[in-house]
């Protein structure tokens, strides 16, 4: 006769950790392996007790000390809502870009749609741009899909490279219809990323809609963001994987524990498919979902709900 524990599912004996870390402080639902539930609250930032909330309140609730590494085979999930990159946007935090664009049009994401919310502002300020350097390549596809310019293949090299012997390392890359016709974007990804570009965003895989601008803006997002997010995820990753040093792909194959993250959509994604673009309301998207889940529970069909964020 098989005994009990040979029978039991997969995860029925391992914690589940439900986390929302915002920019004030960081709650934590934690689902004992009874199927009790256990509520846990602290502060985002408070480098004198420990440098990562979500994996300190993991620590406090199962009792580890902050010396010991968490043990992987105790946890079975650990699911995320973030305002990491949310707040890296709003204080302009995120990684140097550089915008690599179709020749002659280095300026069409500052001008913009020309959008007025004010319509009779005198003084019309523009925001601020999220890349610091542009490329302007010459390269053009017509909207048939004609190639009427091919890519400046040594130009584009060279440019990308001084780009690089600058500091920048993120880059993001968006041609007049790309999102249809992608192989000039490919090329020169290509050579963005042989140069040691460890950040490369390209319009037709970040965004393949037409409209050059929405699409370069994203595209720009994705490449600004990203990169935060990356060190982000490969921090707690490591932690609960219990690896001191890690490089991007080790901590997460290393770990047992399924990391999930809340995507602006509301829905969830595995660790290695986070991504900028996808990110920026990772932390409200949870509250709503939370809030619609709370109410059909309790009987109603109508809700106000109210995200109160910190100071």
């Amino acid at each position: 006769m098989r005994n009990r524990m040979s029978a039991s599912l997969p995860g029925e004996n391992r914690w589940q950790f439900w986390i929302d870390r915002g920019g004030t402080f960081t709650d934590i639902v934690a689902r004992r392996p009874d199927g009790q539930l256990i509520i846990h609250k602290l502060l985002s930032e408070n480098p004198e007790r420990y440098t990562d909330a979500h994996v300190q309140g993991i620590r406090d609730i199962l009792g580890i000390p902050s010396d010991a590494p968490i043990p992987a085979d105790r946890i079975e999930v650990v699911k995320m809502g973030t305002t990491v990159a949310t707040n890296a946007l709003l204080e302009r935090k995120g990684d140097a870009v550089v915008l690599v664009i179709t020749k002659g049009f280095r300026d069409a994401l500052r001008i913009g749609y020309q959008n007025r919310p004010d319509i009779f502002a005198l003084e019309i300020v523009l925001p601020e741009m999220l890349y610091e350097r542009v490329i302007e390549v010459e390269e053009r596809y017509s909207a048939q899909g004609e190639e009427l310019t091919p890519v400046n293949l040594e130009s584009v090299r060279q440019l990308l490279q001084d780009a690089h012997d600058a500091g920048i390392r993120s880059c993001a890359i968006a041609f007049m219809h790309g999102y249809r016709y992608p192989a000039h974007e490919k090329e020169v990804a290509t050579i963005a990323r042989s140069i040691g570009f460890t950040q490369v965003s390209v319009s037709h895989e970040v965004s393949p809609l037409m409209k050059l601008v929405s699409r370069g803006d994203t595209t720009i997002v994705d490449a600004y963001l990203s990169p935060i997010l990356r060190r982000y995820v490969d921090q707690v990753a490591s932690q609960l994987s219990g690896i001191v040093e890690a490089t991007h792909e080790s901590p997460l194959q290393a770990s047992p524990i399924q990391l999930m993250f809340m995507q602006s959509n509301g829905g969830l994604t595995d660790a290695r498919q986070f991504q900028g673009k996808e990110s920026i309301l990772s932390g409200p998207a949870g509250g709503i979902v939370g809030a619609l889940q709370t109410i059909k529970i309790a009987g109603f069909d109508k809700i106000i709900s109210f995200d109160m964020g910190g100071s």
